[in-house]
């Protein structure tokens, strides 16, 4: 089994790509991945996976072409029985690979990709051309019928999965974060709200600022968890904001953490402010499992990952005064409804968005295609 995709640095790809190798070795199978490589290669190797480096996140039409052919070569070595393409400069490699050496393929849509152009939608419809197409949400499925034709019969949606060993706050060891809290100088006894994704226009940041700011009262930490180099720019419009809305000493920029987990448990209120649709919003899935009280945009795939007013708060993503006022409740929640909000989020997302039931589900499309006899025998 093969995966290809661009690298292994970081992301929602790269760890489903992870989590999906080891539930392969786990069953019996030997699993490939082939990427530019990354910090992430070591977890491949923990888990009992293979890597092979190729310049897959290049998207040169040349570079594509030969990666192709080493891709039909690294089939042809191993070999491979199914070649599953998580993003689209790849996939074309592997599209091609796969039919010149007459193997399964597979693809993955992990987001709603925008068609501003016919060469775009062309570019983009490699993803809809598996003999399996996976769509990670109800609402990527959907665009992907609507925009490529697919057969209804090809698509099959799976929901993202989290891995709930670790995002269990009885498994986070209360000296983590409290090393956070050090590292961040966080003040004690002030509630904690915190925004996990990398400093990008899109995530929210800005919509976080003029709702807390509406709030008319400065007695909470700000916290935002996320990468600030790729948007230095941007960056320092968020910083102009704060200043303006008199926020210094109240929004903090951390970076990256290595430690998430420990990271939500210093949060009182997590949110999820996307102002574009997420494909299925991986931040609302982990805060519930860890019992945090979540505020998200009311679009894209985390309408089917949070249910309203039950396991948190959806708001639509242009409205600030409604962002202030979910946030003001969450911040309002006594010990009894935190616990009670706690109890009914972990049960959804263990019920829904546990990694294992999205690996066997993936492994079970695998089956389908390999074994089609006897599936349809057992069914």
């Amino acid at each position: 089994m093969l995966q290809v995709l661009p690298a292994l640095v970081t992301g929602g790809v790269e760890r489903g790509t992870i989590d999906m190798a080891a539930a392969l070795v786990r069953s019996g199978w030997r699993a490939l991945v082939a990427s530019a490589g990354g910090p992430m290669v070591r977890e491949l190797d923990r888990v009992g996976a293979e890597h092979v480096t190729l310049p897959l996140a290049s998207k040169n039409p040349l570079t594509i072409r030969r990666n192709a052919k080493l891709l039909a070569g690294l089939i042809e070595r191993y070999p491979v029985d199914i070649v599953h393409a998580r993003s689209r400069a790849p996939a074309w490699s592997a599209y091609w690979a796969a039919a010149e050496t007459k193997r399964i393929f597979v693809t993955t849509f992990h987001s709603a990709y925008g068609v501003q152009s016919r060469w775009k939608k062309r570019y983009n419809s490699v993803m809809a051309r598996g003999q399996r197409v996976i769509a990670i949400s109800e609402f990527v499925g959907q665009h992907a019928l609507d925009t490529y034709d697919i057969p209804a019969e090809r698509l099959r949606v799976i929901p993202r999965g989290i891995d709930l060993t670790r995002f269990d706050p009885a498994a986070v060891q209360p000296s983590r974060v409290i090393a956070l809290a050090k590292a961040w100088r966080l003040q004690d006894g002030l509630p904690v709200i915190m925004l996990p994704g990398r400093i990008s226009r899109w995530k929210g940041h800005m919509a976080l600022l003029d709702a807390v700011g509406m709030l008319g009262r400065r007695d909470f930490q700000v916290i935002f968890v996320g990468s600030e180099q790729q948007h230095p720019h941007f960056r320092d419009e968020l910083i102009n904001r704060i200043k303006r809305l008199g926020l210094e000493r109240v929004v903090h920029m951390v970076g990256d953490c290595r430690d998430i987990a420990a990271a939500y448990m210093l949060a009182d209120v997590v949110i999820s402010a996307s102002t574009e649709p997420e494909g299925f919003g991986r931040v609302s899935v982990e805060a519930q499992a860890m019992g945090r009280p979540l505020v998200a945009t009311a679009h894209g795939g985390t309408r089917e990952t949070v249910i309203d007013g039950d396991t948190g708060w959806l708001v639509p993503p242009t409205n600030i005064r409604d962002w202030a006022e979910a946030i003001e409740m969450a911040l309002s929640l006594n010990e009894a409804e935190r616990i009670a909000l706690a109890d009914r989020a972990r049960q959804w997302v263990s019920s829904r968005f546990d990694t294992r039931i999205m690996c066997d589900a993936t492994i079970g499309i695998y089956e389908e295609l390999l074994f089609p006899d006897e599936v349809a025998r057992t069914a």
